[in-house]
């Protein structure tokens, strides 16, 4: 095949990075000089959002594009239905054998699998259509024997060596027990090497999912050390628990020490029972494992670079979902704060097309909804009908689309059937557990099945302190914007009907 036709796709998934903490847009102190090359040389779009949270359903929104009211894989457990096509069936039928690093953290649909199938045992598993090249779940038995092969004499639990070497862990800067070299954000890149060193003149895609900066935040030496606490931003939360609880009967839950124990691997309790300085040293370490993965990076786009297939290569950097990170007194991805949901997207396409957006930065209302549309229009595929998102090709190659959203939407379930059970402790049906938010430049409003709303004014409050949901003031502009709400949920509710690629009987219909 001619170099020049060749068109290759480098989809690189962070897990749990928040999308403010990024050097092009303005983050002090962080290294990522990878990174900030491939913001120079693509878009980024400041104001991205992922569609819900936590893992699992964000990722079946990312490759699905579809808002989760759609795919209704709401939690890390319940099963993604299969007659909905993905980003790899989409692939296929375009020639490619999509290929994946990492993992998706899909339960998969048990009408297509054994009845004693082991899959249910675990979070989440390789979402159908892809290849697993180096897949981390659903037992990481591959990167534990990698590890043995160097040498390391495993812990009798193989997941202790992510603890620190010193200490219990927590708000910590001791080094984990695993070394650099043998961590998984190595191993990840060892295998893309391998896969890229091997994949010859064919049209090529990989999926390379980084398992960090997710928790535990125990970093592996020098990472554990390299940012000063003293550097990091402080917190943005209330005075106390107890006053940051009085905004809503959701957060006062999750405020909640018992009700944070189960989502925070390596942390010791709750966000709220950490001082600022415990928070300070959280972010350091979280930083450090950041600066890892973009270490890790530099080989992949060198080798890229090296082998002559970088400028071949459509790179598309982005996440499943945020974190918390001690702001508002909490930790991991839960509610409705920003932080949980806004993550980074970076586009470099190494087309001439695009030359003129390089380095540029995006200000409109994106979405992870539509990275399936932007890699499929780019590879000159069709977009399914099923997708909720769009393209973002036009904003990498200069000229915004005419008809844009000029909202971000995210949606967030809080059954949550492995972790808290919240519908206990609220009184509601497990059915009422969900929430969605419309939320623009000037406002935000957070809709319940079953509580009180939210409605913060971003101008005057930006730290999303004082719900005006009650204030007579703003009962006009809350009404207007649950009329938003609901002509964005009428706007695509036809898509359950639509993108049918299997059913038990046999159907095959992708559009």
């Amino acid at each position: 095949m001619n170099q020049r036709q060749r068109k290759n796709v480098l989809m690189i998934v962070v897990d749990q990075w928040r999308g403010d903490l990024l050097p092009h847009l303005g983050t002090p102190v962080l290294k990522t000089p990878t990174i900030d090359r491939l913001c120079r040389e693509g878009v980024t779009f400041r104001n991205h959002f992922t569609t819900t949270a936590p893992c699992g359903p964000a990722r079946a929104s990312l490759l699905t594009g579809l808002y989760q009211m759609t795919h209704r894989a709401v939690q890390n457990t319940i099963p993604l239905d299969r007659r909905f096509t993905n980003l790899a069936h989409e692939l296929r039928g375009l020639g490619y054998d999509p290929a994946l690093i990492g993992y998706t953290t899909t339960t998969p649909d048990p009408r297509f699998t054994s009845a004693n199938d082991p899959r249910f045992l675990v979070l989440g598993d390789l979402m159908d259509g892809f290849r697993s090249v180096g897949a981390f779940e659903p037992y990481k038995e591959a990167y534990f024997a990698w590890v043995r092969s160097k040498g390391f004499a495993m812990p009798q639990t193989q997941d202790d060596i992510w603890l620190p070497r010193e200490g219990a862990a927590g708000a910590t800067r001791a080094a984990s027990r695993i070394p650099a070299e043998l961590s998984d954000t190595a191993w990840f890149t060892e295998r893309a090497l391998t896969y890229l060193a091997g994949a010859g003149n064919r049209n090529w895609f990989l999926h390379l999912g980084y398992y960090r900066p997710h928790p535990p935040f125990i970093a592996p030496e020098p990472y554990n050390t390299m940012y000063d606490p003293a550097d990091m931003p402080a917190p943005v939360r209330a005075a106390s628990r107890e006053d940051e609880a009085r905004q809503h009967p959701l957060l006062r839950f999750y405020l909640d020490t018992t009700a944070q124990s189960g989502f925070f691997q390596g942390a010791a309790g709750s966000a709220a029972d950490l001082s600022a300085e415990q928070v300070r040293v959280m972010r350091a370490v979280y930083y450090g494992l950041m600066t890892e993965i973009d270490d890790q990076l530099a080989r992949v786009i060198a080798f890229l670079e090296t082998s002559g297939q970088l400028d071949d290569t459509l790179i598309v950097l982005t996440c499943d979902h945020g974190e918390q990170l001690g702001d508002h007194h909490l930790l991991g991805k839960v509610g409705y704060f920003d932080q949980s949901y806004r993550i980074p997207m970076i586009v470099r396409d190494p087309s001439p097309a695009a030359d003129a957006s390089r380095g540029r930065i995006v200000g409109q209302f994106t979405e992870a909804v539509d990275t399936m549309p932007t890699i499929l229009d780019w590879l000159g595929g069709a977009v399914p009908r099923q997708c909720d998102g769009a393209s973002l090709l036009p904003f990498v190659r200069g000229t915004a689309p005419k008809a844009w959203r000029g909202e971000a939407h995210y949606e967030f379930d809080f059954r949550d059937i492995y972790y808290s059970k919240p519908e206990t402790a609220l009184g509601l049906h497990m059915d009422q557990c969900s929430l969605a938010v419309v939320q623009d430049e000037n406002y935000k409003y957070v809709h319940f099945a079953a509580l009180p709303p939210l409605f913060f004014d971003l101008a005057d409050d930006p730290g999303q302190f004082v719900n005006r949901a009650d204030d007579p003031a703003c009962a006009a502009r809350v009404r207007d914007y649950a009329q938003k709400m609901l002509s964005w949920r009428l706007a695509h509710a036809d898509r359950m009907l639509t993108g049918y690629r299997a059913t038990p009987a046999g159907l095959e219909s992708r559009r």
